[in-house]
C-alpha cells in the first residue's frame, strides 16, 4: 500500500468513525461497527457483521419490535484536488424487515448528472404516475423513456432530485425520518447526537461548495463586513472547475 493510499484509508476510517457514533447514538449500542477497507481503488465505508469481513445491515425496531432494516454503503475516493476525502458513490436503502425490495433509497453517484448525482428513490405505486411514465417510454428523445422500454412502468424508476452535489442529504436526516415518520425506537439524547452530525454535515457541505465558488463566498464575506484577499504565491492548490462545470451547479 502506498502512502496516499493509507492516508486516504485512514480518513475513510475517521469517517466510518463518525457513522459509528451516529448510529449508535440514536439506534443503540448493538448496531454494528462501520469500517473502512480498500474495494478495489475506492476505499469501502460499511457496517460489518461480527466476522468483521461481511458487510451488513442495521436493523432498526418499532416498539422492540424489528421490523426495519437499514443497507449503508460509501465508496470514498479524493477529491479533485486530491486533498479531501469524497464520495464516489452512497446507497442508503431502507428494507421492511423481510422484503428484498427497499422501501425507499439515497443514493449518491460523483459522475452522476443525468440522472441527478444525488437522488431518492419510492418504491411504491401510483396509477397516475405509472401513465406519465409510459409517456415518456413512447417519447424516443427521453433518456428515462429509453431506459424503460419494453418494461413496465414503476415509480421506483424515478430519480427524484435532492439538493444535488454539494446540498444532498447525509445519513442523519433519513434517521430523523425513520424517527418522525414510523416512530422507530431510539436512544435516550438520540436528538442531541442527530443535532451535532447534521451541524458537521452541513458544514462540510458548505466547505465544498465554497471551494466550488470561492469568488462568490468571498464577495458574500465582503458584503458582511470581512476583508477578504486572494491568495498569493505558489504551491496553492489547483483550482477547481468553474462555472456550470463545478460540481456546485450540477443537478
Amino acid at each position: 500500500m502506498t502512502a496516499d493510499e493509507a492516508r486516504l484509508e485512514a480518513k475513510a476510517t475517521g469517517f466510518a468513525e463518525t457513522l459509528t457514533a451516529l448510529t449508535r447514538g440514536v439506534l443503540g449500542p448493538d448496531s454494528p461497527r462501520f469500517s473502512a477497507g480498500y474495494s478495489g481503488t475506492r476505499v469501502l465505508v460499511a457496517p460489518l457483521d461480527e466476522d468483521g469481513m461481511t458487510a451488513t445491515s442495521i436493523p432498526v425496531a418499532i416498539d422492540q419490535v424489528p421490523c426495519l432494516q437499514l443497507h449503508i454503503q460509501h465508496f470514498c475516493c479524493w477529491d479533485t484536488a486530491g486533498q479531501y476525502l469524497a464520495t464516489d458513490r452512497a446507497d442508503v436503502k431502507v428494507f421492511f424487515e423481510s422484503s428484498l425490495e427497499p422501501l425507499l433509497r439515497h443514493e449518491y453517484v460523483r459522475k452522476g448528472k443525468n440522472p441527478p448525482g444525488a437522488h431518492l428513490q419510492v418504491h411504491a405505486h401510483r396509477d397516475e404516475l405509472a401513465y406519465l411514465l409510459r409517456l415518456a417510454e413512447r417519447k424516443q428523445s427521453s433518456p428515462s423513456g429509453k431506459s424503460r422500454r419494453g418494461k413496465p412502468p414503476r415509480v421506483s424508476e424515478i430519480r427524484f432530485p435532492v439538493g444535488g452535489h454539494r446540498f444532498r442529504p447525509g445519513l442523519e436526516d433519513v434517521l430523523l425520518l425513520l424517527e418522525r415518520e414510523f416512530a422507530i425506537d431510539v436512544e435516550p439524547g438520540w436528538r442531541k447526537v442527530i443535532e451535532a452530525e447534521t451541524g458537521k454535515w452541513r458544514q462540510s457541505r458548505l466547505r465544498a461548495a465554497v471551494r466550488d465558488a470561492p469568488d462568490v463566498a468571498a464577495a458574500v464575506l465582503r458584503d458582511l463586513g470581512y476583508a477578504v484577499d486572494p491568495p498569493q504565491g505558489d504551491g496553492l492548490p489547483a483550482p477547481r472547475s468553474s462555472g456550470m462545470d463545478s460540481r456546485l451547479y450540477w443537478p
